[in-house]
This record gives structure tokens, sequence and C-alpha cells, in this order.
């Protein structure tokens, strides 16, 4: 599926746009005014990408997303190396803020769906205190356990009644991506935003990298000191195997222009 309007780059499968920070905000501040269906948007980065190439369902999953904003250098890295212009690293904790800010002027409703208990009250106050006029639709954090039919259809029924425009969703990946999907149709908001850390670092709650590291392409190792027991597998293996998957692809592609 491609979106018009939306270019495309290819990273090991998953089909990653050619966005910058300010190109990412205008597509779906033009979504919120267009008569369309429910869109989605991931912030892909390299373990979403990881997770696409070892399972082809989630691959299918991430390509029929549609927006998969370049949250991590390595992907923006990717794309320069291959003569894409225009593109630059757009991260969910970064987007968050930026995005309400810039639609402000428009009375967006914004629903939270997700984060730890408080977590998402919290980051709703602190874009309230941050932004005049910010309209909050609602909040609502599921608990950490497969849910019953009649609990989702509640949940459903909850987000609905509450007529937002945007619904910014933080489950973690897979599980947000997976909820976006199985949802969207269900769903009378314009917009579905799968972001991941944003709630937390929003609200205060996970510190964010300095600045510097986030440039250069290593918040994964900030990131492993904050939490190395969970996310040890994520960065060291994933990491080092889209290395090997990236080098090795990029060399194919060079003996085939070599031949």
């Amino acid at each position: 599926m491609t979106v018009p309007g939306v270019a495309r780059f290819n990273v090991l499968g998953t089909p990653v746009a050619c966005v910058d920070m300010p190109g990412a905000i205008q597509t779906v501040r033009g979504w919120l005014q267009d008569q369309g269906g429910c869109r989605t948007v991931t912030f892909t980065n390299v373990h979403m990408v990881m997770e696409g190439w070892k399972s082809e369902h989630f691959r299918e999953l991430i390509a029929s997303m549609d927006m998969n904003c370049p949250d991590g250098m390595p992907l923006v890295w990717t794309a320069h190396r291959e003569g894409v212009q225009g593109i630059d690293r757009v991260s969910g904790p970064d987007f968050l803020p930026m995005f309400c800010e810039a639609t402000a002027d428009m009375k967006v409703r914004h629903f939270f769906y997700g984060g730890n208990e408080g977590v998402a009250k919290k980051t709703a106050e602190m874009l309230q205190k941050r932004i005049p006029g910010f309209q909050v639709a609602g909040i609502y954090s599921p608990p950490f356990r497969t849910l019953s039919q009649a609990e989702d259809e509640e949940i459903i029924g909850t987000i609905n009644a509450a007529h937002p425009d945007v619904i910014w969703v933080c489950l973690g990946c897979p599980k947000q991506e997976l909820w976006m999907q199985s949802h969207k149709d269900r769903l009378n908001a314009k917009v579905l935003l799968a972001v991941g850390l944003a709630f937390n670092v929003v609200a205060g709650v996970t510190k964010r990298a300095p600045r510097l590291l986030r440039a250069c392409g290593m918040e994964w190792l900030y990131r492993l000191c904050q939490e190395p027991r969970r996310l040890w597998r994520r960065y060291l293996v994933y990491n080092t195997l889209f290395l090997y998957q990236s080098f090795r692809e990029a060399w194919s592609q060079k003996s085939q222009r070599l031949q």
C-alpha cells in the first residue's frame, strides 16, 4: 500500500517514509483536515525493522501503515547512503509535543491510550500546562494482560464516546502496532499514532539521552544503561543483526552493479 504524498524507501523489507519532522507534522495535520478514513502512523526504529525481518506477518502489518516515520539514526543513514533526500529522524517523544503545539489552532481532541498507571494522565497534564487550549478527549491505561472481547468492546465504546481526533497509543512494540491494525476500522478518530516511550518522556518518568548521543545514533546505549535487564536483547542482539544484514544487503547491491 502506498499513501499519496508519502514517499518511501526500503530498509530490510520495511517501508520507511522519506520525511523529516516538519514534513511528518504537516502530513498528519493534513489528514486531520481531509475526509478519509482513520490513518495510522508508527515511529519505526531498528527494533521494529528487525521484528519485520524475522516475521513476515509483522512486516506486512508495518507496510500497511500510512506512514512509518524514521525513528532512529541508522535508518536515516541508510536512506542517505541510498541517495534519499529530505529525510531526518522523527522520534515519537519529539513528535508528540511538537505536533500538539503545531495543531493547537485546530482545537484537536487528543486521547491517550496506554502507558503505566498514571503516566498517560501526567502526560496530558504536562501538555495542558505547556499548550494553551490543549484539549484532552480522554485517558485510558489498559491492564497488562489479554483483554476479553467484552472488555475490548467496552474500551472501544469509551474511546468513541469521547470523540477524539487523535489517539496516541503507548503499548510498546509490537503490541501497539497490532492494536492499531485490529482497531482502526472500529474507531472514529482521524489518526492513530504508536509512540512507544513518548508518554514516559513527556511525563518526565524516563530521562532522554543527551542531544549529542541522539544525534550520533547512540541513544540506544543510554537506554541500555537505564534498563539493562529489559533491553539487552533488543539492543545487543537486534542492533548486531541489523548491522550484519545491512552490510550484507549493501554488498549484494554493489556486486550486482559491478556485474
